[in-house]
């Protein structure tokens, strides 16, 4: 498995589908839905088959006439299963007013659904979904992923997702997935190197009040393998840090420029604060520390592009990235890849926009997608956890994108190897960070 797998835009797939046999894909393509209906559904005797008059239409009619030929039954009442191959990729938009109507009497209908390709609503090169669309159980999905169904919102309609394989080579995309092979990509310590060499990280933030979001952030940068860790922090919060960070040296704020020019890579503004002071802190940093920084939380506030001297990794959640911006969040939210691009433009950054679905954007490229974590990490802390990683990796001078994404795939393993099932917090990441950077 590599470190990055294509996913596919219509567009993309049409590419790769150009020259080749249709009849025998479309025949390879209703093989593998009906066989995936009949391994994950054995006692599904009555199927509903609802298709459109395309391609993903016919994938559908194939698959149906296999199960007919096993002896299931294909109905138009009282299914046990349906098969959703109404639009397949070639969506745009709002599904039409009939067609919305029996997306809406699909999902209403309380049985399982497997939907060929992609769900009919969801946008298949962006994930947006416009209009009514098909919940899906399992989607099978045909060469390689699409990209509408590991971005959100259009990832939450696809349930399950199998591959099929059609036939067809893998090709280059613009976009792509996170596998957890990125974490072999992460430079290790070698016999030669001492504390410093490791990777110098310097955490700025910490105000009174706020002094967990730096300590989060400074014990992932040393559980993440960074050698030397410093936070600089108000005067007054540095006694609370003692005891929250024993490894980490700590600095009054006054001394944050001497820290930085001996830094490796800087995390600022966890726990930061917003005051007029703290936001010309953050100015000056950006502008003339010449090491990459990451950018999070409240150094993020009233941000504005310019010109750096050194690469910035910006790592807003949905509301952080409307404010940048300029736009409501349910906005970000609906158009999540397109956002997370514009951004990237706009800030010449690297720009990480959090969620179950992280999209990791660099002006000029495409987005890499990691989608490896639980719901769990939906929890206070965890954001300052990706900093502290982020801001590990680029100290031990990886390129901004792919520590970024390899971040966020580190923090979303993490999680799935700590403990607690259920009320999982921040630490409990951190803790579990070296269990996913071993593999």
């Amino acid at each position: 498995m590599a470190e990055l797998e294509p996913l596919y835009s219509a567009e993309e797939m049409r590419a790769a589908e150009a020259g080749h046999d249709v009849d025998a894909m479309m025949q390879r393509a209703g093989a593998a839905v009906a066989e995936e209906l009949m391994r994950r559904f054995p006692d599904a005797r009555r199927v509903a088959l609802h298709a459109g008059g395309g391609a993903n239409g016919g994938d559908g009619r194939i698959a149906a006439e296999i199960l007919r030929a096993q002896g299931r039954e294909i109905v138009d009442d009282s299914p046990d299963v349906v098969i959703d191959a109404l639009l397949g990729t070639g969506l745009r938009g709002e599904p039409r007013e009939e067609t919305s109507r029996l997306i809406e009497r699909i999902d209403g209908g309380g049985v399982p659904v497997v939907a060929v390709d992609i769900p009919s609503g969801v946008n298949a090169s962006t994930g947006e979904v416009a209009g009514a669309a098909v919940r899906a159980d399992v989607t099978v999905t045909m060469h390689g992923p699409k990209v509408g169904l590991a971005v959100a919102p259009g990832r939450f309609f696809a349930g399950e997702v199998v591959v099929a394989d059609i036939g067809l080579e893998p090709a280059e995309t613009e976009h792509r997935l996170v596998t957890p092979e990125i974490l072999r990509t992460v430079p290790r310590r070698s016999p030669r190197d001492n504390k410093y060499s490791a990777g110098h990280v310097l955490v700025v933030g910490g105000s009174r009040g706020m002094t967990g979001a730096a300590a989060l952030a400074a014990r992932a940068a040393f559980r993440a393998d960074a050698g030397y860790v410093t936070i600089a922090a108000p005067a007054e919060s540095l006694p609370v840090l003692e005891t929250l960070v024993l490894e980490a040296v700590k600095l009054p704020l006054e001394d944050v420029f001497e820290a930085a020019a001996k830094a490796k890579a800087l995390a600022v503004g966890p726990g930061l604060g917003r005051a007029n002071e703290a936001k010309e802190l953050v100015r000056r940093l950006l502008a003339e520390v010449e090491v990459p920084a990451v950018v999070d939380a409240d150094a993020l506030f009233e941000l504005e592009p310019t010109e750096w001297p050194a690469p910035r990794v910006l790592t807003p959640h949905e509301g952080e990235l409307a404010r940048l911006l300029g736009r409501e969040s349910g906005e970000i939210a609906a158009h999540r890849l397109a956002s997370v691009q514009e951004a990237a433009e706009r800030f010449d950054a690297v720009v990480v926009l959090k969620g179950e679905d992280s999209l990791v954007a660099a002006p000029g490229r495409g987005v890499l997608v990691s989608a490896l974590g639980p719901p769990s990490l939906a929890t206070a802390g965890t954001g300052d956890v990706l900093t502290g990683v982020t801001a590990a990796f680029l100290a031990k001078g990886m390129e901004p994108q792919r520590a970024a994404a390899a971040a966020c795939a580190a923090q979303q393993l993490a999680a799935r190897a700590a403990p607690p099932r259920y009320g999982l917090v921040a630490s409990d990441v951190i803790e579990a960070l070296p269990l996913a950077l071993a593999g």
